[in-house]
């Protein structure tokens, strides 16, 4: 730049900005200080305001979410008459095993598994060396025990001749007395001895104690077998009358009054599909069983034709009978250690689980025989984490169960 063109440009003059003008432009700038202080504050505090309200949201969404809802149901009171059903084994109306009454070894058996056999018949043959053996002795003993009587009683009727006379004492008789007494009564042990092993030698021939049915067999020739059922001893044969039937059931105690005597039942068994038999209850026990809580009942059936097999599996129903329990839903249950449960939801919506006692089994349903009231709101479907206290929201529209 020449030296005249910067002789034309202007120059500012320092007295030209008067103290109102600075004033003015402090002024404004103060101005605008606080507009940015305070436009920075009000974003502050939206911030913080917005910070509170979302945190507000997440706690309400929180507890939203952690709310337990669940459905409710009533118990429903069961007036009506349900069959119920009990599980049993079929028996013969006579079962028995048949044990070996002397020891010794099988030399032959003559009836096999499935043989129907007459009262009387021989099953079995066993060799008894041992008392055929004692029984040889107690009959070559027996002479001589009787020849000391027969001397005892020489002696003694002499004895008393020589007393009459007065040649004795009466003490020296009463001791001859009592050497006849003594041979006597030696004389009739020998004899029950030998009774005793006639009657053991006797049982070598095992004999079916009535007619029936040969269940089982556990014995082969040359076994070597022990007498009674004590110790080691095994059964022979097990014999059962299978032309009528018997199945032992027990009874819980809510049903146990209306059982009678003669009171028709029905029995099915599941390989049987379709098949429905016919029997009635022939004793009872007369008695609650205080382990069980239960009534045991034997029923009878006819089994002419044996298509119900001893020791089959059946299912028997008691018809007609009522009970005063109550039915729940059996999704309503809580299967816990110290047994079963069932959840209430009480005024206060928090949640105690109450201890029930089971009946029936219905299928979908359950009797409970206590534990509950008719009037109690019950869970259904509970979680396995649902304890006492808990907090629950009960959904609308809960409704009884149906049935």
């Amino acid at each position: 730049m020449t030296d005249h063109l910067h002789a034309l440009l202007p120059v500012p003059d320092a007295n030209a900005v008067t103290p109102q003008q600075r004033s003015r432009v402090l002024r404004h700038f103060r101005l605008g200080v606080l507009v940015l202080l305070g436009l920075l504050l009000l974003a502050a505090a939206a911030a913080l305001v917005l910070r509170v309200v979302q945190a507000h949201a997440l706690e309400d969404a929180t507890a939203h979410q952690n709310q337990l809802y669940v459905v409710t149901v009533q118990a429903k009171s069961d007036t009506g008459d349900h069959p119920v059903r009990l599980p049993g084994t079929l028996q013969g109306s006579l079962e028995a095993p048949i044990y070996a009454r002397s020891a010794g070894y099988v030399t032959r058996w003559t009836h096999d598994i499935g043989t129907r056999v007459k009262k009387g018949a021989v099953l079995a043959e066993i060799a008894t060396p041992e008392i055929d053996q004692q029984l040889a002795q107690a009959l070559a003993a027996r002479p001589q025990i009787q020849s000391t009587v027969a001397l005892a009683t020489s002696s003694f009727g002499r004895w008393q001749n020589l007393r009459r006379q007065d040649a004795v004492s009466q003490q020296e008789l009463d001791e001859r007395q009592s050497t006849l007494t003594q041979a006597q009564a030696n004389l009739a042990a020998a004899d029950a001895n030998v009774r005793r092993l006639r009657e053991l030698q006797s049982f070598q021939r095992v004999l079916a104690p009535f007619a029936g049915t040969i269940t089982r067999r556990n014995i082969n020739v040359g076994d070597l077998i022990d007498a009674g059922n004590g110790g080691v001893a095994k059964a022979l044969f097990t014999l059962a009358q299978t032309e009528t039937l018997k199945v032992s059931v027990y009874v819980p105690q809510t049903y146990a009054q209306q059982i009678r005597v003669g009171q028709p039942v029905t029995l099915t068994q599941a390989e049987l599909a379709g098949q429905v038999f016919e029997g009635s209850v022939a004793r009872t026990a007369g008695a609650i069983d205080p382990v069980t809580r239960t009534l045991q009942i034997d029923i009878v059936l006819a089994n002419a034709d044996a298509r119900l097999l001893a020791g089959s599996f059946v299912s028997v129903a008691l018809p007609g009978l009522a009970s005063r329990a109550l039915t729940v839903p059996t999704n309503c249950l809580l299967l816990r250690a110290e047994g079963p449960r069932i959840a209430v939801v009480g005024a206060d919506r928090r949640v105690k689980l109450h201890a029930v006692t089971l009946g029936a089994d219905f299928g979908q349903t359950i009797e409970v025989l206590g534990g509950i009231a008719v009037t109690d709101r019950l869970v259904l479907n509970p979680p396995d984490s649902l304890a006492d206290g808990d907090l629950v929201v009960v959904a609308p529209g809960a409704k009884k169960p149906a049935g």
